[in-house]
């Protein structure tokens, strides 16, 4: 849904909690691909997390960004009048780091865990497009993205048991 754009005039300023948060810090203000932009800037702070904490402290922030983010996309969302406007990443941001739950840091396998991702999320095969279309609000903005990160998660299993690779 994020073919309409958001309006020119935000009623929030950029400074603004929720559009700080909803933009990924900015990264949904780049020119074109928004989307993708916000995926590429959460790779290396996955990375972080992922040394720093593990899994589990990935798992953790995921769970924060989709709780936060479901705030503060619904926020912006509002105030720009669009159901889903691009400059709204927090969702990939969020969707990418579930994603790389099983992802080894390693380039390759974080490269192979963001085309996957993309993929899902840019095609929205059911029931994800269902749930693009259906639920509104932050929490919809969110949901989404977290159900093509299930679906890259598992064809990075099935990638992995074909090719011998565990991911």
């Amino acid at each position: 849904m994020k073919s309409k754009p958001a309006r020119s005039g935000l009623d929030l300023k950029p400074w603004h909690p929720a559009a700080v948060i909803a933009t990924g810090f900015g990264a949904g203000r780049l020119p074109a691909m928004p989307g993708s932009w916000g995926s590429l800037a959460a790779l290396p702070f996955a990375w972080g997390l992922k040394s720093a904490f593990g899994t589990l402290g990935l798992a953790f922030a995921a769970g924060l960004a989709f709780g936060v983010g479901s705030w503060a996309a619904g926020a912006v969302a509002k105030a720009s009048g669009a159901p889903d406007p691009g400059i709204v990443v927090i969702d990939e941001v969020m969707g990418q780091f579930l994603s790389l739950l099983p992802t080894p840091r390693d380039p390759a396998a974080y490269a192979l865990a963001f085309l996957l991702f993309r993929l899902f999320d840019i095609g929205k095969p059911w029931p994800i497009g269902c749930v693009d279309r259906r639920i509104g609000g932050g929490f919809g903005i969110m949901l989404d993205d977290a159900l093509a990160a299930v679906y890259a998660l598992a064809a990075q299993l099935a990638i992995g048991g074909v090719f011998g690779v565990r991911p």
